[in-house]
């Protein structure tokens, strides 16, 4: 079962412990796992060094038609996925990019990306990600509690901080794009709060620390 990853003091020593992140995001045709499906997803694997191998895109055919509002935020369309490879063949790669249960996944409002890749793995036998993951909204609420007093609100919406912290972003509301600015915000959180990491002494004596 996936452990969400809540201690935000010891990210940094966690981030340059030579542990290997991947970020992930989803595209959906709808809210609800239990009744929605996978229409894309994409990922980008990096550790402390930088981005590892070749990024992880994937558009899936879903057994249902993806509705016009969702077709219309994503510019996913029925014609773009009519081809593709249906769900199964999607998380038999995914999981191949994955590579292991020491991976460390990374994605924005996790419980949502997390309940669709399992509730699909569940449907087609295969077990459950059993991997540590860390929800970048739940950091950035912890990095910036200052945000919840802004007037407008959704200051912790991944385009909201993508935009504050300069991230370009290419395509939002795509998976490997959003999943790309995930990698960005996480990066981030480290870089504004080494004041707060916990253990930072005994990882500087064995190594000489580049700040991204």
């Amino acid at each position: 079962m996936v452990k969400i990853f809540n201690d935000y003091k010891h990210l940094a020593l966690n981030y340059y412990s030579e542990k290997v992140f991947v970020a992930f995001d989803t595209e959906t045709t709808g809210l609800k796992a239990s009744e929605d499906f996978m229409i894309e997803i994409g990922a980008v694997k990096f550790d402390c060094g930088g981005m590892i191998g070749e990024p992880f895109d994937m558009l899936i055919r879903p057994p249902v038609l993806i509705p016009p509002m969702i077709e219309n935020l994503t510019h996913i369309t029925n014609n773009m996925v009519q081809n593709c490879p249906e769900e199964k063949e999607a998380l038999i790669q995914f999981l191949k990019y994955i590579t292991s249960d020491n991976t460390i996944l990374v994605a924005h409002n996790a419980p949502f990306d997390l309940g669709f890749i399992n509730t699909a793995l569940e449907r087609n036998h295969f077990p459950r990600l059993n991997n540590t993951c860390i929800d970048t909204l739940q950091a950035a609420r912890w990095a910036y509690p200052e945000l919840k007093l802004c007037q407008q609100k959704g200051q912790y919406k991944l385009q909201s901080l993508a935009q504050r912290f300069n991230l370009q972003v290419e395509a939002a509301h795509r998976a490997f794009d959003d999943a790309k600015v995930c990698m960005g915000i996480i990066k981030q959180i480290i870089r504004d709060t080494m004041d707060r990491q916990k253990d930072m002494d005994n990882l500087n004596k064995g190594l000489q620390l580049t700040l991204f």
